[in-house]
Formats: structure tokens, sequence, C-alpha cells
């Protein structure tokens, strides 16, 4: 799967199609990728701990608060990408997968990805964590489409800078949209579109699909989810 959202072909979707759309960090995982990537460069001494756990650790409370910048938090998660060759960041998402992501995988979520590609149901994982980070956790939930935030890439690999709109809070619903269309699709070709996610960050998605899914809500999305009568799902209990 390439870590950019597909551009293959494909058929109009017939008439009962549906879309699935899943949130990532702790939708489909229990953790934070992103996050815990940080975490993990802290622990191989990759980048400066205390300093680089701080405004980790910052950035994190300042997303679940609703008040993220998305670009100071990129300029500063995306640095390390720049400053290592793709080979040996490649050697450490490996054990990033093998250490920190795989024993986090749930077997409900597992089964809820599994139950919407068994129907037939177009799917995508549509999250702000950038590609490097998701490609592989797509991969190891068996889905095919990513749309995740987009990462420049230099003569000599990444450039730490992000490419194109970050797929977060509204850029999620433009990325998710042109994603559609180079697929020949649009909203309106769906019977169903559902969006399973946490956090009220995605509220801009939940709205645009016809079944918004409160999968592990925090408190500011379940009292939400509560109000408009939107279905709760937890899959970590």
């Amino acid at each position: 799967m390439h870590s950019r959202e597909s551009s293959s072909s494909a058929a109009a979707p017939g008439r009962n199609a549906r879309l699935a759309l899943f949130d990532l960090d702790y939708t489909l995982l229990p953790i934070d990728s992103d996050y815990e990537w940080a975490r993990f460069l802290i622990r191989l001494g990759v980048v400066d701990g205390a300093e680089y756990e701080r405004r980790n650790d910052a950035f994190f409370a300042q997303y679940h608060a609703g008040t993220l910048d998305i670009h100071e938090f990129l300029a500063f998660q995306l640095a390390p990408l720049a400053a290592h060759p793709r080979e040996q960041l490649d050697a450490w998402h490996r054990r990033f997968m093998d250490e920190v992501v795989r024993p986090a995988i749930r077997e409900r979520a597992r089964a809820l990805v599994d139950a919407h590609c068994a129907r037939g149901d177009l799917c995508a994982i549509v999250t702000a964590t950038n590609e490097f980070v998701t490609a592989p956790i797509a991969r190891a939930f068996g889905i095919e489409h990513l749309i995740a935030t987009g990462l420049e890439v230099g003569g000599h690999g990444y450039t730490g800078r992000p490419h194109g709109t970050p797929s977060f809070r509204e850029g999620k619903v433009r990325r998710t949209r042109e994603w559609l269309a180079s697929l020949g699709h649009d909203w309106q070709g769906f019977e169903r579109s559902f969006f399973y996610s946490d956090s009220l960050n995605d509220l801009p998605l939940l709205e645009r699909v016809t079944d918004p899914v409160a999968t592990n809500p925090d408190a500011r999305l379940a009292a939400l989810a509560g109000e408009r009568g939107w279905p709760i799902v937890r899959l970590f209990e």
C-alpha cells in the first residue's frame, strides 16, 4: 500500500455501496501512535530526552484540549525524520511496530474493521498522524487506503515539512473528498457512510457522514454523542 491515499481507478460504487472511515489513535488503537513514536525515539536516544518529552507532552495536552496548532506540532514532530536516512527510519519503525503497535492491537478493533471489509465496504483510515508512522499500521489492520498527513520528500529523504493539507479537523473532510474523487467517487455515491472517531477534533468529518460513531470517545465527544443520539462504541473495555 502506498503511504498516501491511493490514486488507483475504481468502478463506481454500487447501489448499496457503503463507505467506512476510521480514525486511528484511540479509535482503532488504544494508544496515540504519534505520541508513542516520539517516546520511542526518546528511548532509543535519538532525540534530546528531557526537552523532547516536555514538548511532546505539551502538544499531546493541546490536542486533547482542542487547542493544537497543527503546523507548530508538525514542525516539531517531523524534524527527526529529516535528520536520519530512510533506511534507518524504516529499521526503527519495524521495531516500533513489534514493540509498541502490534501488542496494542485489540481483537474487537480488528473485528470491526474486518466486518466492514467482509461486507465489501470501501474502507480507509483517516488520521492526522503522518504517513510514515501510520502506513505500516494501516497494513497491519488490512486496510488498503490511508489518508494521513503527507510528508515532503527531497533529494536525500524527508525534509521535515508536511506535504499538502494536513488531515486534521476540516482537513480530514477535504482530504477524504479528494481521495474519493481520485477513485471516481463522491459522497453522494454511497448509500451509507460511517466514520469512527474518539475525538471532538474530528467533528467536521463526523458531521459529514451519514453514520457518525463515537468510538472510545473522550468526554466532550461522549457528551455530544449523547445529545445527538449518535451510537457510542467502546472497543477497549
